[in-house]
């Protein structure tokens, strides 16, 4: 099992920037794909975005080109940098493994943007 800890959320304004951390248990971090998923209020929670161990990167739309998914390998850490943030960013993040492990969902971390 994968343990995640996601931190980093907070309450900002529409245009100002937060980046996301997420730590994880384990020494297999190194080789799995790993990903940020958020579920806003009322929706099904997405992926946002994923990287792989060889340094691969996915981004949905509506956030590529502005979010920044990066990883630290020997600290266990995986980031998600968000500048210009939108009120549709609004939404309790998570990162998990990608494809998800459904006994390894954290607590998440909340994301409020306001217009």
């Amino acid at each position: 099992q994968v343990q995640l800890v996601e931190s980093g959320g907070g309450l900002v304004q529409a245009g100002e920037s937060l980046t996301l951390s997420c730590v994880a248990s384990g020494n297999i971090f190194r080789v799995l794909y790993m990903g940020w998923y958020r579920q806003g209020p009322g929706e099904q929670r997405e992926l946002v975005a994923r990287s792989g161990p060889d340094g691969t990167t996915y981004y949905i739309d509506s956030v590529k080109g502005r979010f920044i998914i990066s990883r630290d390998n020997a600290k266990n850490t995986m980031y998600l940098e968000m500048p210009f943030l939108k009120p549709e960013d609004t939404a309790r993040y998570y990162c998990n493994t990608q494809p998800p492990r459904q006994d390894s969902w954290g607590q998440g971390t909340q994301v409020t943007v306001s217009s």
